[in-house]
């Protein structure tokens, strides 16, 4: 994935690349002493509020999504250091990226349909309840006359 292309989602969701501002952090984890030397982990900023290429629902719904990565002002933080090179960090930190506002993308549930049990389930579980209440008052104490 080139850093220069448009990552399109869905037909009306595209991330520009001018919307996306990576900047490469020391990384923590394995690597030796190069860990200490070479900024390999990758910050990446999204700017979903601004984000001309999402509409509103995608935008708002990104925002929610994104949780804890996501700043006050709609700034989504995705902070990449799995891998010891910046280009895999970078390819990580996209696909996440990608992966998150194609999830907010998906059109909504359908809305549930509301069903009511029929005359029979609810004489059945009428029925095993007075059993069982039946079963429970015998387990008390024995009344002597």
């Amino acid at each position: 994935m080139n850093s220069d292309e448009k990552i399109i989602i869905a037909n009306d969701v595209v991330i520009h690349p001018d919307d996306i501002e990576e900047s490469f952090i020391r990384s923590s984890g394995p690597g030796g002493q190069n860990v200490n030397k070479v900024a390999t982990a990758v910050q990446l900023r999204f700017d979903a509020r601004n984000a001309p290429g999402l509409p509103e629902r995608v935008r708002e719904r990104t925002i929610r999504l994104a949780g804890q990565k996501a700043t006050k002002d709609g700034v989504i933080v995705i902070e990449a250091g799995r891998f010891r090179t910046q280009e895999q960090n970078r390819a990580d930190a996209r696909a996440r990226l990608t992966a998150l506002v194609a999830k907010a993308a998906e059109p909504p549930p359908k809305p549930r349909k509301k069903t009511k049990p029929s005359k029979g389930a609810i004489e059945r579980r009428l029925k095993t309840k007075a059993g069982r209440s039946t079963v429970k008052k015998l387990r008390g104490k024995v009344e002597s006359d």
